[in-house]
């Protein structure tokens, strides 16, 4: 069996790092397509060994990238195509599908109840989506909600498997010696109460709820780790505020994979920003606010870390009894909400916690298990034909005959941002 997986992106994010992940346990060979920036993980991805190629595509309507996918793929003579996130999905059934691949595969990583990956769901996005999925062999939902998701859709049942996220928890461990070294570095007083997030800084992840709710409350910093355009106006409303030297934006970071306290240049004095668990080892408390999640990686690897969480939505945790993540708490996305429960977890002294069950239930080696099967179910119900791996043969049958401009991909980035949520 050989795989080809295909991605929007390799910037650092969570379905990226999740890639990765998983293509260091599967027993298979498989390659790596981005169709647009490599970014920081496609590095990682071939330190790992596994290539990587970048298609070049220069915008989400860059139709002349179909004719080259599906070329790249005919040529690498894959038994299956494995899609990650919107774009890639979209081309990359079609492609596949010109290309006589014998199954293609998606996973659905960031399909919430009114979003896509952080942007409204529009009329045309939906209806391209449902329009290509019918072209694949199965779909994957990081969780039950998400399958729901897709039922209410229209997706046949058969056709989605449940694959849950997964985390190397050992790498999110509590480590002393880096909580003193991250906060010494960044200037913060070691014995300061200190909140933490992390995510990407867009209008649907609410994260001007939690810098909001951290300013009414005196002497707490908070640490948030991510990039994204609602940078600039955090950094301005922290300031409006009067709290510009306690919300530390530490810019993009590192570290689901490969963890070490030393990051990238970031906003603390001489340009330090800690990973990810060098971020977790520092905080006191891990914040959440994003209101509809598909499954909750960054909440999961905080209660790794032993922290005490506060989260708007989080699948891998609402999924289970109340007993498999007692240190997670859910919040409605309020201020007021959010600020008092902060106060009263400072009064406390939160402390560490044992790692709870639910950590463990997610591991990414099940992960990779459970996605293999998948992959052997694939493949089972659609035989090879004769002359696999390649059905139909280079420049000729419906490759010749679908010409490219065929295909119009709505914009998610052209959607209007979610409606504003009351903060009170």
């Amino acid at each position: 069996m050989k795989v080809l997986h295909v991605i929007t992106d390799l910037d650092v994010g969570g379905a990226e790092q999740q890639l990765r992940l998983l293509l260091r346990r599967l027993p298979v060979p498989c390659e790596v397509l981005t169709l647009t920036s490599p970014g920081p993980v496609a590095e990682g991805i071939q330190a790992d060994g596994t290539p990587v190629t970048h298609l070049g595509m220069t915008g989400n309507r860059d139709l002349t990238a179909l004719p080259r996918l599906t070329r790249l793929i005919r040529d690498g003579g894959y038994d299956l195509v494995h899609t990650h996130l919107y774009r890639a999905c979209v081309y990359g059934r079609v492609a596949a599908r010109l290309a006589g691949v014998r199954a293609v595969v998606a996973t659905e990583h960031s399909l919430g109840d009114a979003v896509i990956e952080g942007r409204r769901l529009t009329r045309g996005v939906r209806t391209l989506y449902r329009a290509t999925e019918r072209l694949g062999t199965a779909t994957v939902a990081v969780s039950d909600t998400v399958a729901a998701r897709l039922r209410r859709w229209g997706v046949p049942e058969r056709r989605i498997h449940v694959v849950p996220n997964g985390i190397e928890a050992h790498r999110f461990g509590f480590d002393p010696a880096a909580r003193a070294l991250v906060r010494t570095r960044l200037g913060l007083p070691l014995d300061a109460f200190v909140v933490g997030g992390a995510g990407r800084l867009v209008p649907g992840k609410r994260f001007d709820v939690l810098v909001r709710a951290v300013t009414q409350l005196p002497g707490v910093h908070l640490l948030l780790a991510g990039a994204g355009p609602e940078r600039d106006m955090l950094r301005r409303m922290a300031e409006q505020f009067g709290s510009g030297d306690r919300i530390h934006l530490l810019g993009e970071r590192d570290g689901a994979v490969d963890g070490a306290v030393d990051g990238a240049a970031a906003d603390g004095p001489g340009g330090f920003g800690p990973d990810i668990p060098g971020l977790l080892s520092a905080i006191d408390v891990f914040v959440s606010p994003s209101p509809d999640e598909a499954f909750g990686l960054a909440v999961l690897e905080a209660l790794a870390s032993g922290l005490h969480v506060l989260y708007g939505s989080c699948p891998a945790v609402d999924e289970l009894p109340a007993d498999q993540a007692p240190g997670a708490r859910h919040f409605g996305l309020n201020v007021h909400e959010l600020a008092t429960a902060l106060r009263e977890l400072r009064r406390q002294g939160p402390g560490r916690l044992p790692v709870p069950p639910v950590v463990r239930r997610y591991d990414i080696t099940r992960s990779a298990e459970a996605l293999l099967s998948v992959y052997e179910q694939a493949l089972a119900d659609t035989p090879a034909r004769r002359g696999s791996p390649t059905a139909v043969p280079p420049r000729q049958g419906r490759a010749a005959a679908l010409p490219p401009a065929t295909v119009s991909l709505p914009d998610p980035a052209r959607s209007p941002d979610p409606s504003p949520i009351s903060n009170r």
